[in-house]
């Protein structure tokens, strides 16, 4: 069965996540009363004298950012995780229902470029390439460290998206623990190779290399494309062409390949509806707790959720808060609006 002719409700699968996600393609015409957002505007200034993420400004808790000229990273002021923080395991009565532990590490920030205005969308690929660079010498540091057992690098672009400054940061959580979202990967990659003795995310990127129906773009190491259980209406996944658990095994090649591939998605998703496109990115590589990972397949998501129009976006509540993740639009139709959006861009 074609799955470009489904038209009606279905489910589809997610290996990854051991999930399903309902599908809706006759709920795209639905009249929408509800909720507008208001566009994002582009950054003006190249320097903003007010934004604490700018070179030489004061930050809001009183340190003074350096006065970087390329990449920059530092210690979060408002960090979500301490590294004092002691180890215990705490259950109430030994009933399993009222379950604490402790949870240490390391949050930081980290600036793609001393210019306010210059988003991975407009950066040069030599320019991304140097975030990159940073990105790994940052999971290599913090991954080495016996108290850290993960580390999330991620990026919130966009106010809709809960970003605090719109000066183009990410972000990197290095954390005791293994994060929910890295247990149900691992137990789905790790479940597809026993069953199946090969890489879930290799085995899944040739098929869709050959079906080609979801294929936003690609060049010699990696590709993107939208997953056929997608649950963002224009969400991708970056997927290198061999497998690599990390980013410190990334070639030289490789990282100049993995820069292009960001700044082509980026773009890209600008022109879907002629405005900066907010969206959560996320690299997932393998865990760095010293454990052998050969059925783990370094990934990078981004979440995006606009739906309609710059205005409209897509709301995670009520069946997809309490039963399963939904969507209207097919990942087939989002992938056909993302490959025009990327031919548009020349």
């Amino acid at each position: 069965m074609k799955t470009l002719t489904l038209t009606e409700p279905h489910r589809r699968y997610n290996p990854l996540k051991q999930e399903w996600v309902l599908v809706s393609p006759n709920r795209t015409q639905r009249p929408w009363q509800g909720q507008t957002e208001k566009t994002m505007t582009p950054a003006a200034l190249q320097y903003d004298p007010e934004c604490y993420l700018c070179p030489g400004n004061k930050r809001a808790g009183g340190a003074v950012t350096d006065a970087y000229t390329s990449t920059y990273v530092f210690e979060n002021d408002y960090a979500a995780l301490k590294g004092d923080v002691p180890e215990f395991h705490e259950d109430e009565q030994g009933k399993g229902l009222l379950v604490s532990e402790g949870e240490s590490g390391t949050c930081r920030v980290l600036c793609f470029s001393p210019r306010h205005d210059l988003t991975l969308a407009k950066m040069s690929v030599a320019e991304i390439r140097q975030v990159v660079d940073l990105w790994t010498a940052q999971a290599e540091e913090l991954g080495a460290r016996n108290d850290i057992r993960y580390v999330q690098i991620f990026e919130n672009r966009g106010s809709m998206m809960g970003a605090s400054n719109p000066h183009p940061h990410g972000q990197i959580w290095a954390s005791r623990s293994l994060p929910n979202e890295i247990l149900a990967e691992r137990a789905g990659q790790r479940a597809y190779l026993q069953q199946h003795g090969c890489c879930l995310l290799c085995a899944y990127r040739e098929l869709e290399l050959k079906l080609a129906e979801r294929i936003v773009l690609q060049n010699e190491h990696f590709v993107v494309l939208v997953p056929y259980w997608a649950v963002w209406p224009f969400e991708v996944m970056v997927l290198p062409q061999r497998h690599l658990g990390r980013l410190q095994e990334m070639t030289e090649a490789e990282r100049d390949a993995f820069a292009d591939a960001l700044q082509q998605i980026t773009a890209t998703y600008d022109q879907v509806f002629d405005t900066p496109f907010p969206y959560s990115m996320g690299l997932h590589p393998q865990p760095c707790d010293g454990q052998e990972y050969p059925e783990w397949h370094f990934h990078a998501h981004f979440y995006p959720p606009l739906l309609r129009s710059a205005t409209v976006r897509k709301f995670m509540v009520g069946f997809e808060l309490l039963g399963s993740p939904q969507r209207d639009i097919t990942p087939e139709s989002a992938a056909t609006r993302l490959r025009e959006a990327a031919a548009r861009r020349g």
